[in-house]
């Protein structure tokens, strides 16, 4: 749950008594040492994240158990909801506690089903403040409570001191490296652009992150095709970003499904702060957005020019005004950022 470091650091724990709630759903042993002093009530269910939405519904049954329980065991003044979906689970619970709650909204892969795109709207009348992370998501929020929804970003505070390392430290290569970072998902698009890199020797292709089923497909895939240029590094701790990103010379951030198309990334901060451009799928609000800021392409991996686009477009990239326009962009996200940061003080005061 990276997204409550939003929240956390506003909450004065010495003062009030915090309760985290959280799933741990691939069981494993989690460093709890950042939540000292806060009552943690875990929830240890195993289930996995691609799998069909009719699986998951006898897990988010006990999860709403486990949560209402909690709910009702305790006397709470406020709540912060992370992502939509727990909100839905406990829509009956939030209708009574009206204004007591702040909606931190992140994902809408399930806004397509008009009940649930239904209650969440209600849930952003209701609350006494909704975030999004992405302007894209608006499109599924009542315009009528524009005036308390705030944008927040992903970018991390502390990747703002290593903004110089790549262009100090950058460790050379024959072969222009294409980089993703983070949950690997997504097989289809990604075996077309695995199937793209492995034609073309100018490029090597990296997966850095989480592995699950999709992931060893994508192996097995990379393997049938007898591909030396694709490479998977198995997941990685957050400040282990600082050194592959002195072995990437462009960001792999396409995605092809209705949520993430509107979604804005951790790697599209990462690429304004590392200054590194970013290679997105056209129509997606990331592309539009690298597109009108001038830091990334938009390129579609079905198409058969995609490796001969990228590759010119990395060839011809002004070093001195993709620095200037990522410096631009952060100017830009930081103010957005400041605003919502005021927003979150004020309802937690």
């Amino acid at each position: 749950m990276p997204y409550i470091n939003l929240y956390l650091p506003n909450i004065d724990i010495n003062k009030n008594e915090v309760h985290v709630v959280y799933w741990n759903r691939d069981l494993n042993t989690e460093d709890l040492s950042a939540f000292s002093g806060l009552k943690l009530h875990e929830f240890r269910c195993y289930q996995e994240d691609d799998v069909a939405k009719y699986k998951k519904i006898s897990s988010f049954i006990q999860y709403r158990k486990f949560v209402k329980s909690i709910i009702n065991s305790y006397e709470f003044d406020k709540f912060i909801i992370l992502h939509t979906m727990p909100g839905v689970l406990l829509y009956d619970e939030f209708c009574r506690l009206r204004g007591k709650f702040i909606l931190d909204y992140r994902d809408s892969t399930y806004e397509g089903f008009a009940p649930f795109k239904r209650m969440v709207g209600n849930l952003v009348k209701w609350s006494a403040a909704t975030f999004v992370s992405s302007d894209g998501f608006r499109k599924y929020l009542p315009n009528s409570e524009s005036h308390k929804t705030y944008t927040v970003h992903n970018i991390l505070q502390e990747s703002l001191s290593h903004q110089e390392d790549r262009e100090k430290r950058l460790i050379p290569s024959d072969k222009i490296r294409l980089a993703f970072w983070g949950f690997i998902r997504h097989e289809e698009i990604n075996k077309q652009l695995i199937k793209q890199i492995s034609q073309d020797l100018r490029f090597e292709l990296h997966y850095y992150g989480r592995e699950q089923k999709i992931a060893e497909a994508l192996k097995i895939y990379t393997n049938q095709l007898n591909a030396s240029n694709i490479f998977f590094h198995g997941e990685y701790k957050p400040e282990d970003r600082y050194q592959f990103i002195l072995q990437t010379d462009c960001i792999h951030n396409i995605y092809c499904d209705d949520n993430t198309m509107l979604a804005m990334g951790n790697k599209y901060y990462d690429g304004i702060v590392f200054r590194i451009p970013q290679v997105c799928m056209p129509g997606s609000f990331m592309g539009k957005m690298c597109k009108t800021h001038k830091i990334g392409i938009e390129l579609n991996p079905y198409e058969s020019t995609f490796t001969e686009e990228l590759y010119a477009y990395l060839s011809n990239i002004g070093n001195i005004n993709l620095i200037n326009n990522c410096n631009n962009e952060i100017s830009r996200v930081l103010k957005e950022q400041n605003t919502a940061n005021q927003a979150i003080i004020n309802l937690l005061s």
